[in-house]
């Protein structure tokens, strides 16, 4: 943090202390508010606003940003102090704590940072000769991509202007990596940087064979109907040009950002907020009442995943300048799944008895929109030893320790009791890996119930060709002798887990 920034900081805190005293005076009985313990909870408000302030960029406006931009970081940010601080008050369940002082002091110093910015704006362009405080004049890339848009039709735009404004807004390797797959003079190709469907939409439809879109995928705030628009405006085969920062990416960045300490602390904080808060019930609203959906955290698997369940297949892929780039192309219609497994509890679709599609419930090892990539997956990394797939970069860090104890499979106990699945059995597979299998162990496995215990853990098999014939020979015993069979397989599964080890990666 810069010598201004830091300046900026101690005046917002000083700002903060006297709308505190301000509070404590007006409320009656003031001075049993005046005691050490009263203090040291202002001393959580006073911390919290720094922290939130620092996060969401308070004391970064002086150049790049407009004043209602500074004023909804303002606001943003010291909701966010707020919501710290009441989350620790209920958490720790602190009593004798003035919700009027909490909530006035915030108030107040919010109103007062809004009118100090609003006279900074005000004294700085008037200075400098600019009467427009609300928008910025638009910067070369921006003429570029309003002209695009607004008339897409007339080639008044060259091959080496567009070229230059995606340098200018991308970089040298971005740009090439760009023009592999695009020549600028193409008539009907479309060039933006833009957030919003409304850009897009009011494009004709099939018309354009390439679109690139140089904004984040992170800053769309309904992804899937912004991927859904684009793949109403281009036709079968045509090709959509875009770029996301990664999950990854973005915790390099962050770490580097902000000295060591500080940094995962950072780091931690915005984990919480962008990754945890999303996938629950309680705290979504929260989530996009403090970001509207902006900056949103996505991890390569969420990307592509959502891109294939949109009607994409990928072309090309490469990581620029801390920004993961990818080329796809349109192959079918979205599938529209208003039902995608996002939160920590998913229901996937596998092959039951009689070939009927059953939901068979887990907890969730992989990132969200990971199921549409099976194919993708394992046509980049086919089949690793006991079935599953090489180096498969859909599931997350806590699914890998969920899997290796079997957590994620606890919530199948349901799927028991509702009769979708026995004690021992085949395992519920996917239809792409069913598709795997040979004829004959298809129709085999469909006259069954698969199980939650499955012939693998008992026979330990390496290869799709030993899973297949180890599952061959269990459904031919179980087929002469049904308890027999399973009670066999039980214990010795049992044995491979408790003395071999036997887990599932």
């Amino acid at each position: 943090m810069n010598r201004r920034a830091l300046t900026i900081l101690l005046i917002d805190q000083i700002i903060l202390m006297m709308a505190f005293m301000s509070m404590v005076l007006y409320k009656p009985g003031s001075l049993n508010y005046l005691t050490p313990r009263y203090f040291a909870g202002f001393g959580l408000l006073f911390f919290s606003w720094a922290f939130a302030s620092i996060y969401f960029g308070k004391y970064r406006f002086m150049k790049k940003h407009t004043l209602l931009r500074l004023i909804n970081r303002i606001i943003i940010s010291d909701l966010a102090a707020l919501s710290i601080v009441s989350v620790f008050v209920i958490a720790f369940n602190i009593s004798g704590y003035s919700r009027l002082i909490l909530f006035g002091t915030v108030g107040i110093a919010a109103i007062a940072e809004i009118i100090i910015s609003n006279f900074y704006f005000f004294l700085i362009h008037t200075i400098n000769g600019k009467t427009d405080l609300i928008n910025p004049a638009p910067s070369r890339a921006d003429l570029v991509k309003a002209h695009k848009a607004t008339d897409f039709r007339k080639e008044s735009l060259s091959n080496e202007s567009i070229r230059n404004a995606i340098m200018l807004e991308c970089g040298q390797e971005a740009l090439d990596f760009i023009s592999l797959h695009n020549t600028f003079d193409e008539p009907k190709i479309l060039t933006v940087s833009t957030a919003t469907r409304f850009n897009i939409e009011f494009q004709p439809d099939n018309y354009f064979e390439k679109i690139i879109n140089l904004k984040r995928t992170n800053d769309l705030q309904y992804i899937n109907k912004f991927f859904e628009s684009i793949n109403r405006k281009i036709p079968m085969g045509g090709f959509y040009t875009g770029c996301v920062e990664t999950k990854n990416q973005r915790k390099s960045r962050i770490l580097k950002k902000f000295p060591p300490g500080l940094n995962w602390i950072m780091y931690t904080f915005d984990f919480i907020l962008k990754r945890v808060f999303p996938k629950f019930i309680l705290t979504k609203s929260i989530y996009f009442l403090l970001t509207r959906g902006n900056n949103r955290v996505l991890t390569k698997a969420e990307t592509l995943g959502r891109l294939y369940s949109c009607g994409y297949e990928i072309v090309d892929e490469k990581d620029i300048h801390n920004y993961f780039y990818f080329v796809v192309k349109k192959i079918s219609e979205p599938v529209y799944d208003m039902n995608p497994s996002y939160g920590p509890f998913v229901k996937l679709k596998r092959i039951g008895k009689d070939g009927k599609l059953i939901k068979v419930y887990k907890l969730r090892t992989m990132h969200p929109y990971s199921e549409y990539l099976q194919d993708y997956i394992y046509q980049l990394n086919s089949l690793d030893r006991g079935g599953k797939f090489k180096n498969d970069f859909r599931i997350s860090t806590l699914g890998k320790f969920f899997r290796m104890f079997w957590l994620d499979e606890l919530p199948m106990l349901f799927n028991l009791l509702k009769g979708d699945l026995k004690l021992v059995g085949v395992r519920p597979i996917s239809k792409h890996y069913y598709d795997l299998y040979d004829d004959e162990l298809k129709e085999k496995r469909i006259k069954n119930k698969p199980g939650l215990i499955p012939p693998f853990y008992a026979d330990l098999p390496k290869t799709l060709e030993e899973i297949q014939a180890s599952e061959l020979k269990y459904l031919s015993e179980y087929s002469k002798k049904p308890f027999r069979t399973d009670w066999k397989y039980f214990w010795k599964a049992w044995k491979n887990i408790l003395f071999k080890r036997a887990r599932s990666k």
